[in-house]
């Protein structure tokens, strides 16, 4: 079948012909999507802050000027770098191709393919088309490495999570009555989830960084606070989500005060919660439960499909909030030849010394 194009099927992200073709392709791909890290916003706010000094690529098909996938990828200088899904080092979130079809995954694939460096994905939904065309067009090429990552927590929403408590057992419902109680000791309680304007956003967002910062993730060195160039690139990327509406920053308030936040996008029906902090001061009325009780609901009754919990799966989520996951996978590529091979050598000596470490434990 021939496919005719407008584009070069590899565009530098960082000329405005990139930018533009990105731009257009989420027009025509968005109702394809699955993660906000697909957004031309994100990838935006990572060329102008944590990608500043790498280069960025973005792999396209498209048929008579409408895009049907695209993938952008991000190497650092060197000759033997290799390419990778764009902010997998740096925020860590799961990330994929936006195809139309399984047709579009192929075609996409074949073009990743043909390259001569190695690629690494290393958060990638399992149900992802791209892996196993991937897998396919790499036969004969090369190598393809396919291993499980870290999931992605989820809860599926329904009428029942408008009132949230309900979903618990009396054990729990009696935990976030006490917390409750504790909370109003300090004073009067007040919850709101905004979704500010490009020009309320900056307030919004160094109130919420503040309070974060007020908890023991200052300390941890996890806090966006402690980063001036996540906190470069959050701000970016949800002060340009402002622009459609969809940015979401939740707040519990205590007298006034600002007690534990909230900072999310909703992109497809789905509540994704990047990050949650509190402010150590009011630890013993659970502030950030709390809050998270007060959206889950928020979100139930503006019949939000599901609530999406970004980062890790970590144990505190699953012991109070939900074992439900996404799995993911990490997908490493080695092509036939040099680059290939010490990308190879490489990853083949770090697991060994992976599984050393495990034997000796």
């Amino acid at each position: 079948m021939e496919f005719s194009a407008i584009h070069a099927p590899v565009l530098d992200l960082r000329t405005a012909e990139g930018a533009t073709a990105h731009q257009r392709a989420w027009r025509h791909l968005d109702t394809r999507a699955t993660l906000p890290t697909q957004h031309p916003d994100f990838l935006s706010a990572l060329r102008e802050t944590l990608l500043a000094g790498d280069e960025l690529a973005l792999f396209q098909v498209e048929t008579q000027g409408r895009f049907d996938a695209v993938l952008p990828l991000a190497r650092s200088p060197g000759a033997f770098a290799r390419w990778r899904l764009a902010g997998d080092n740096e925020v860590f979130e799961p990330g994929d191709a936006a195809v139309r079809d399984s047709v579009a995954a192929h075609r996409l694939a074949t073009l990743v393919a043909r390259e001569r460096r190695p690629l690494v994905m290393a958060r990638v939904p399992a149900s992802s088309a791209f892996v196993p065309a991937l897998r396919e067009a790499m036969a004969g090429r090369g190598l393809v490495d396919v291993r499980p990552a870290p999931p992605c927590p989820t809860i599926a929403l329904d009428e029942s999570w408008s009132e949230p408590e309900s979903r618990f057992n009396a054990r729990r419902r009696s935990d976030f009555r006490r917390a409750a109680r504790r909370a109003a000791e300090f004073g009067q309680v007040s919850f709101e989830t905004l979704t500010p304007s490009p020009d309320e956003f900056d307030a919004h967002f160094d109130a919420a960084i503040a309070v974060e910062a007020a908890s023991w993730k200052r300390e941890a060195g996890t806090a966006i606070a402690c980063d001036p160039r996540k906190e470069a690139f959050f701000r970016a990327y949800l002060k340009a989500a402002c622009e459609d509406r969809s940015c979401r920053i939740a707040f519990l308030r205590l007298s006034g005060e600002i007690a534990a936040m909230h900072l999310a996008v909703e992109l497809g029906g789905r509540h994704w919660l990047y990050k949650i902090g509190f402010d150590e001061r009011f630890q013993r009325c659970s502030p950030g439960t709390l809050l998270m009780l007060h959206v889950l609901g928020d979100a139930a009754r503006r019949r939000i499909e599901r609530f999406e919990l970004m980062g890790d799966a970590e144990s505190w989520i699953a012991e109070l909030w939900t074992r439900e996951e996404h799995s993911c996978v990490q997908l490493r590529t080695y092509p036939f030849g040099m680059a290939g091979a010490v990308a190879f050598a490489a990853d083949s000596a770090r697991w060994a010394r992976q599984r050393l470490v495990r034997v000796r434990r």
